[in-house]
């Protein structure tokens, strides 16, 4: 049996570190690539256990939104906490494209914040996480979450006076978690100032197209509906909207 010396060690170790971060810069340049100029930015923060649907179809919507012209279209990225690879629910593994953590994140105009498996317990002790999402609130146009994404809106206290949702089966524990917030039972999604929330699973995809329509109007809402085969009209969906 051979052994390796310690120096020997030593430099693989340094090694694959140096690999690494040239991997992880290689990922950040070519992410920032995607940020276009004269466009939204649209984050979504993402983590082990985010569910697929909750993250893709804001996504899907969003990023359509390049295809229709004479609007201000949309950048869509991920962030994480990390740029290694993390692993929906359903066992997708996704790159992110911008660790938070770092300085080189783009300002962000809407932050999406899809549901995760550990988003009404674990993940709401995550300082580092909640800190981020109230940073972004200080200048972001839109906040959004799609199910228990809004436990993390609620926990860093930016729902305190505002209305909104959550998944339908998690309704009773987030009233019971945050007491004192309007929370609305029966609605797909609710809108109040630059918050909206949504019960998620596919009824995200509803959420989407009406910020969409709030951003573009109605004719880019549709065309962006028909491109992905979904039916769209927000009078049709059961909605609750706050006007300020």
């Amino acid at each position: 049996m051979k052994f390796i010396s310690f120096s020997s060690l030593i430099l693989l170790i340094l090694s694959v570190l140096a690999c690494n971060q040239n991997n992880d810069a290689s990922n950040s340049k070519n992410a920032a690539l995607k940020i276009k100029p004269d466009r939204f930015n649209v984050a979504f923060l993402i983590m082990n256990g985010t569910y697929n649907t909750e993250l893709t179809a804001s996504f899907d919507v969003f990023q359509h939104s390049q295809s229709s012209k004479n609007i201000k279209s949309m950048n869509v990225f991920t962030v994480a906490n990390t740029l290694e690879p993390i692993t929906t629910f359903e066992g997708l593994s996704i790159l992110p494209d911008f660790d938070y953590t770092k300085k080189n994140v783009p300002e962000i105009d809407i932050l999406v914040i899809p549901g995760a498996k550990e988003h009404t317990n674990k993940n709401l002790e995550d300082v580092i996480m909640l800190s981020f999402v109230k940073k972004v609130d200080e200048k972001a146009l839109y906040m959004t979450s799609s199910s228990v994404g809004a436990f993390v809106l609620a926990k860093t206290g930016l729902l305190d006076t505002i209305a909104s949702t959550s998944f339908p089966d998690e309704i009773e524990a987030y009233q019971t978690m945050f007491p004192n917030l309007n929370i609305r039972k029966n609605s797909f999604f609710v809108h109040d100032g630059k918050y909206i929330t949504s019960a998620g699973g596919t009824k995200s995809f509803d959420a989407a197209l009406y910020l969409c329509e709030l951003l573009y109007g109605k004719e880019v809402s549709q065309e962006i509906a028909k491109a992905l085969l979904l039916e769209w009209d927000v009078n049709r969906i059961p909605h609750f909207i706050v006007r300020r």
